[in-house]
């Protein structure tokens, strides 16, 4: 009796409350509810159209703020774990007008979506659909957060790590007040030319050397907004985007550099944003690769020293490469600048795909077929695939070298491979490296001796050779290994 009555006078006030308080009600507990709900990780926003301009995207910049360093700043016991960042002068980067790519998109702006790729442009597992998750912890820079774990498990270990800190404070002692770096010594003033090997040849310019410095702390998982050598970051960086800015997206000087940087900058720039994934570095980086993308040689799909000029495999690995990097961090790549590149790559090589020309398929070198490989790696080649199997198996037989260059290349490739190739690779390259880095004087952690000769150090000098050695020890973690399933296909899913 005592439930029946219950329910009757519950009925009853029901029926004296107002409509509209029972909705709000039902309301509540409904936004409630929702609240309460957790998902598992934060969707990554749908990539950017492409512009024929990046004006727009310019406005929307905040400020990146550097000032010259100190000679405090500079000295080796300056790196702070808890220092504050540089809040000076402000950089902001003007309105980029970058020239049509009416040749490829004459209508609306494409976007970097899977749905892009079709038999005219390029094929569905290519660059842009395995490299990874975007940016931040995860996705192919994912590794750079664990940077000790990771070596002790694939390779490296306490000896390869304190060569690569050994290395970083090397660059830290020779980096200039405008938060550059100059490949020759006699710019440094803490260094003022004991170093040997500098170069001042005119096309070792200062954004290179900057960039390739920047890398290893990158590599390393250092940014301008974390670690101890933020502050240093974030002057080189600041020194980049000004360039970027006073240039239109063009870092190099036309006079005497050449696309070689724009692409290191790039790589710089993009792998900065993809970690830290600050907003102001969005539109300098972006000004940067569309540049790179405009200079393509529209006819041959390939890049060389100056915009437009057939390609050469060299310089066609780093504008791959840092239009790589410019995707992880979410910078739109137009697909057609992809499926043009792989038809580069086509005209140049021989064996079937096992080997790499210059400017044609003639003159093969294994440094080129390195260049080759790594990007049909990232341009959607399986582990599998005949012509990677034959031509992976020609640079294991050779083995590390004396030239960084190729090295550099090389060493990604076996890492990405995995197994007993990378395990004879790393058994061979590791004691090497570590035993040539320098341990004395002002040159303490840098590398050239030995390797004097390769491609590229007559032109870079100490500053280059430093740069590629510290990141082939940094092989480990830099760049998650492409063929585990889990860092590539479940990431992207995800």
């Amino acid at each position: 009796m005592q439930s029946g009555a219950g329910a009757s006078l519950g009925r009853g006030l029901l029926a004296t409350v107002p409509a509209w308080v029972v909705s709000l009600l039902v309301h509540v507990i409904a936004f409630i509810a929702l609240a309460l709900i957790v998902t598992g990780t934060p969707s990554v926003p749908p990539p950017l159209p492409i512009r024929s301009s990046v004006s727009e995207r310019l406005e929307e910049l905040t400020e990146f703020e550097v000032q010259e360093m100190t000679a405090d700043d500079l000295a080796a016991d300056a790196v702070d774990p808890a220092a504050d960042l540089l809040v000076t002068t402000a950089v902001t980067v003007e309105p980029v007008e970058v020239a049509s790519l009416a040749d490829d998109v004459d209508a609306a702006p494409l976007s970097v979506d899977l749905a892009d790729f079709g038999p005219d442009s390029a094929a569905p597992s290519d660059m842009l659909a395995s490299i990874g998750a975007i940016g931040g912890e995860g996705g192919g820079l994912g590794g750079r957060g664990k940077a000790g774990s990771l070596a002790r498990s694939s390779g490296g270990g306490a000896d390869t790590e304190a060569a690569v800190e050994r290395s970083l404070k090397w660059f830290l002692r020779h980096q200039l007040p405008d938060g550059s770096w100059s490949f020759n010594f006699n710019d440094c003033p803490s260094c003022m030319g004991k170093c040997s090997h500098g170069s001042d040849d005119p096309r070792a310019e200062r954004a290179a050397a900057t960039a390739l410095a920047l890398l290893p702390y990158l590599g390393r998982g250092e940014t301008h907004l974390k670690g101890p050598y933020r502050q240093q970051v974030q002057a080189g960086i600041g020194f980049l985007i000004r360039l970027a800015r006073e240039g239109n997206g063009r870092v190099y000087n036309p006079e005497g550099g050449t696309l070689y940087t724009q692409g290191l900058v790039g790589i710089a720039l993009a792998e900065c944003l993809a970690m830290s994934r600050d907003p102001s570095l969005q539109a300098p980086t972006k000004a940067v690769l569309d540049y790179i993308m405009q200079a393509q040689d529209s006819a041959g799909g390939g890049w060389r020293y100056h915009p437009g000029e057939a390609g050469d495999t060299s310089v066609v690995g780093w504008q791959v490469m840092a239009l790589k990097s410019g995707f992880m961090a979410g910078i739109p790549v137009n697909p057609l600048t992809v499926s043009k590149a792989g038809g580069f790559l086509d005209f140049v090589q021989s064996d079937d795909g096992a080997r790499y020309g210059y400017v044609d398929k003639s003159a093969a070198t294994d440094a080129r077929s390195a260049v080759g490989l790594l990007c049909r790696m990232y341009m959607g080649w399986k582990k599998d695939h005949p012509a990677m199997q034959k031509g992976v198996g020609h640079l294991a037989k050779r083995g590390p070298t004396d030239d960084l260059y190729y090295d550099y290349y090389a060493t990604q490739i076996m890492h990405h491979m995995g197994g007993d190739l990378w395990t004879a690779w790393n058994a061979k390259m590791k004691p090497t490296l570590l035993a040539a880095q320098a341990t004395e004087g002002d040159e303490a952690g840098s590398w050239f001796d030995g390797f004097g000769t390769g491609h590229a150090s007559e032109v870079g000098g100490r500053l280059y050779c430093s740069s590629m050695a510290t990141m082939i020890l940094e092989v480990y973690y830099r760049h998650l290994p492409m063929y585990r399933t889990e860092t590539v296909e479940q990431e992207f899913r995800e």
